[in-house]
């Protein structure tokens, strides 16, 4: 901050009243010549000094503080984070829980565990995001960006996966019973012992996937599927899956499969 330019010491009367060429001009600029021997005078005190070094110095200490402090309002924004979560739980909509799981995925914080079942989460970005045995079941997920995210063990039973990016995810024994993933991007997903019964994957992207030991696929539907192996779809129909691409179809076979089994 720059030092404060001392003042000048004003003219005598007599050499400033000789300046001035209008008449009327005279109260004005005698009033003004008054003001700036005050400013000279109190130029020349030195606790105006004192004062401004003082307050350059509060700067310096409210900067300090500042950085100081900043641990507790990383944690302050982090509670207030869980708190609309928390809050959130067991209601639909969205609730603000995109933003608060966002910012917190963002900071690195492990979402282990984490209840948004029934939430609207349309497009959030969780990717990388620690979301072991979470529940999230119809839980609306379309086209959100789940890439590499740790989702295993979790329930995503009915949850609207529609386009979602999961490439890379590791959903091992997650439950994803009449989820839709329709054209969902699943390229080098880990699905081991993941239960996918009654699953839309029409028009998922699968490639390099890992799909042994699928836990179940009965009445999946793979329709369209891109970059399935050969091997996994015969995997698939002797599981019990189907390939149907009309929805009025499948909902037909869905529901005399759930009339069998009452």
């Amino acid at each position: 901050m720059p030092r404060r330019s001392p003042v000048d010491r004003p003219r005598p009367w007599r050499e400033e009243r000789q300046s001035i060429s209008s008449p009327w001009l005279v109260p004005v600029r005698k009033f003004n010549w008054w003001l700036a021997w005050v400013s000279w005078a109190l130029d020349r005190w030195v606790l105006l000094d004192v004062l401004d070094h003082l307050g350059r110095f509060s700067i310096l200490i409210a900067v300090i503080f500042y950085f100081a402090d900043s641990g507790n309002r990383l944690k302050q924004k982090h509670y207030q984070a869980w708190q609309v979560i928390n809050t959130a739980q067991g209601k639909g909509g969205n609730g603000g829980r995109i933003d608060a799981l966002q910012e917190l995925n963002a900071d690195h914080i492990s979402l282990i565990g984490v209840d948004a079942s029934g939430a609207y989460l349309g497009g959030v970005g969780l990717a990388r995001a620690q979301l072991e045995r979470c529940d999230l079941h119809a839980a609306d997920l379309r086209e959100s960006d789940l890439r590499l995210a740790h989702l295993a063990y979790s329930n995503l039973q009915s949850a609207n996966l529609r386009r979602a990016d999961l490439s890379g995810a590791d959903l091992s024994s997650a439950q994803m019973q009449d989820s839709d993933m329709t054209e969902a991007n699943l390229a080098k997903a880990n699905l081991g012992n993941a239960n996918l019964s009654r699953a839309d994957l029409r028009g998922a992207n699968v490639q390099d996937f890992n799909w042994k030991q699928i836990q179940s696929m009965k009445l999946a539907n793979v329709f369209g599927m891109r970059n399935a192996p050969q091997e996994f779809l015969d995997f698939a129909r002797k599981s019990g899956a189907v390939s149907l691409a009309s929805d009025d179809d499948w909902n037909v076979l869905l529901r005399k499969a759930a009339a069998d089994t009452q």
